[in-house]
């Protein structure tokens, strides 16, 4: 088998996702657990030499969140604090990591096959991330407890955080991303291993399993 060669990709751990009471604040899993998490697998990641990336979300001045130069848009003293000039930054204006910058080709320059994504959110740039991801042939992890969703309402009906997490993280990990928790991401890494990655046929098989009416 082939060298598993990662990057660890820190998604918009922003401060406008910790502001008590905001818009944004991430309500599921709890916002600190899934920061500490963060900060370990950051930390893991620079012991064993693994390219790092930071992402930032940019709207422009005056927006209502993460606008430039806001204290909102600046990233969480947890992350800015161990930032090294080692790290990849990115500054994004869509969900998507890839889209509208240059991550494909650093990628591909540092020959890189598997992305973990850690951050925020679940349900918006960690998701778009990572279907992005599939087209392009590039593996992706997600950490389920260093990552993290809002509650959301609209016109189509309302959903609360942890529901939508947990229901993305079974979507994610059928066909998209190997979902799994930051302990089982430390042992893999230390081990030099792939995680385990779910696909669409098996989930299907046990998800019919699973909601079978009885009889």
């Amino acid at each position: 088998m082939a060298e598993l060669r990662r990057a660890l990709v820190v998604i918009d751990v922003q401060n406008d996702y910790f502001a008590d009471g905001g818009p944004l604040e991430i309500q599921y899993p709890d916002r600190n657990e899934s920061l500490a998490n963060i900060a370990r697998a950051i930390d893991l990641a620079q012991r064993q030499g693994m390219p790092i990336v930071s992402v930032q979300h940019e709207y422009p001045a005056g927006a209502p969140v993460f606008a430039e130069g806001s204290e909102g848009w600046e990233l969480h003293p947890e992350i800015s604090s161990r930032r090294t000039d080692s790290w990849k930054h990115i500054v994004k204006n869509y969900a998507s990591v890839f889209a509208g910058t240059d991550f494909e080709a650093w990628l591909r320059e540092n020959e890189i096959d598997t992305i973990t994504i850690v951050g925020y959110m679940t349900n918006n740039c960690d998701l778009a991330t990572a279907a992005a991801a599939e087209p392009l042939g590039i593996s992706v992890e997600l950490l389920s407890d260093a990552s993290g969703a809002i509650h959301l309402a609209n016109e189509a009906g309302s959903v609360g955080a942890q529901q939508l997490h947990e229901t993305l993280l079974v979507l994610l990990h059928s066909n998209f991303a190997a979902v799994a928790t930051t302990n089982d991401w430390v042992n893999a890494v230390e081990a030099g291993t792939a995680l385990p990655k779910g696909d669409l046929g098996s989930s299907a098989v046990q998800g019919r399993a699973a909601f079978a009416p009885v009889r």
